[in-house]
């Protein structure tokens, strides 16, 4: 399921994300900045197939709603876990982890970043070929 030419699209796909985060394309939209008031941003990010991000943790946690496609997420140490729609994952703070696409499919996902005021993202190595390769 390639669902690149998705019409029924929440939200649009947004700009590029930074190559230096990311293996393989992935868009991104940000819905809500965070700010004083919430703590929480919001983003719309989608993956073309074989793209993910970079190992990463969130200081304040994260929740991902996955609104299409198939993907994988990855806590460090733990066994991939394939994603679909409708796929909730409730991230604690500061685990390390991985998302992406599958494969073949592209996967889009709500990224809710969580207590901001403690820090949104801490970027750290890329994801090998040989660990997205473990599903």
């Amino acid at each position: 399921m390639n669902t690149s030419e998705n019409q029924n699209a929440i939200f649009p796909k947004g700009e590029r994300a930074p190559a230096d985060y990311f293996t393989g394309t992935a868009w991104l939209k940000m819905l809500v900045q965070a700010n004083d008031i919430f703590n929480t941003s919001i983003g719309n990010v989608t993956f073309e197939p074989g793209t993910r991000n970079n190992w990463h943790k969130h200081p304040g946690g994260q929740i991902l709603i996955v609104t299409d496609g198939v993907g994988y997420y990855q806590e460090k140490g733990k066994p991939i876990q394939t994603i679909r729609r409708g796929d909730v994952i409730q991230i604690p703070p500061d685990v390390v982890h991985w998302h992406g696409a599958s494969h073949n499919s592209e996967m889009t996902h709500l990224a809710i970043n969580t207590n901001t005021q403690k820090g949104i993202v801490e970027w750290l190595e890329r994801v090998t070929d040989e660990e997205y390769n473990k599903i």
